[in-house]
Order: structure tokens, then sequence, then C-alpha cells
């Protein structure tokens, strides 16, 4: 397996935010946790609320717990909601938020090597914004 660098993962964050601001999107908050689901990055912008980073670490959290999206893990959360309110109570401290905007990240070879969280805007927003920053440092950005 490829370690995702220090480098890959300030590119990460560096152009997820950089998306936001040429989208206009509302102040960010940006998390990027290597495969073991260690913080490798994050940042907060200026003017984000205090519980936007927690919530980007929870997307990112619950997706490289489970080795699915955050987006999956909404579904999932609909399908089965007993199964994910047991799995909050398992999952650590960081949680798991689902909705999109946790994103997996694979090198070139499919293999995982970390996730990215964004909150601050709609869901939506915050993966696309996502996936434009995996996609800058080279790697692929798994939402499903």
């Amino acid at each position: 397996m490829t370690d995702l660098t220090l480098a890959q993962a300030q590119t990460i964050v560096t152009r997820s935010l950089a998306v936001a601001r040429e989208r206009g999107l509302n102040p960010m908050a940006v998390v990027v946790l290597d495969a073991r689901g260690a913080i490798k990055a994050a940042a907060c912008e200026d003017g984000c609320s205090v519980g936007r980073w927690k919530i980007a670490h929870g997307k990112a959290n619950g997706a490289i717990e489970l080795g699915i999206s955050s987006r999956r893990l909404g579904a999932m959360a609909v399908e089965r909601p007993h199964f994910f309110a047991g799995l909050t109570t398992v999952i650590g401290e960081a949680g798991a938020i689902p909705v999109a905007g946790g994103v997996l990240i694979r090198d070139a070879s499919g293999a995982l090597v970390g996730v990215c969280g964004m909150s601050g805007d709609t869901s939506d927003n915050d993966e696309a914004a996502v996936v434009a920053g995996i996609e800058a440092a080279g790697l692929l950005a798994d939402c499903g």
C-alpha cells in the first residue's frame, strides 16, 4: 500500500479550500486522515463555525472506519437505522456523519490511502470541493 504523504494531504486541503472560494461557498473546514484514521492535515477557514471541523472529521472518520464514502453511509443509515445507531456507539469519539462530503482517497492501483472530509456548505458542494482536492493531489476520489 502506498502511504498518503503530508504533501499530498496538504495539496488536498489547499485545493479543496480554493475550490470552495472559487465557487463562493460558505466558510469551510477540511480534514484529511491517512488509512489508519490519523489526522494528516486539516484547516478551518476564517468565519467557519466552531463545529464544522468536528463534522468534517466525523464524515472522514465514518468513511475510513467502514471503507465506504459518507454518502454511502447516509444511504446505509436510511436502509438500516438500527445498525447505524449501534455503529455510532462503537466507532469512536469522532463518530460518523452520514452525509456526502467524506470521500475515500485511493492511489493509482486502487489501494485505500486515506479519506478527506469537508463541511461548511451543502453536502454535495462539500463533496465536490473534496473531489477536486484529491484529484489535484494526483489521487483517485471514491465517492461510492
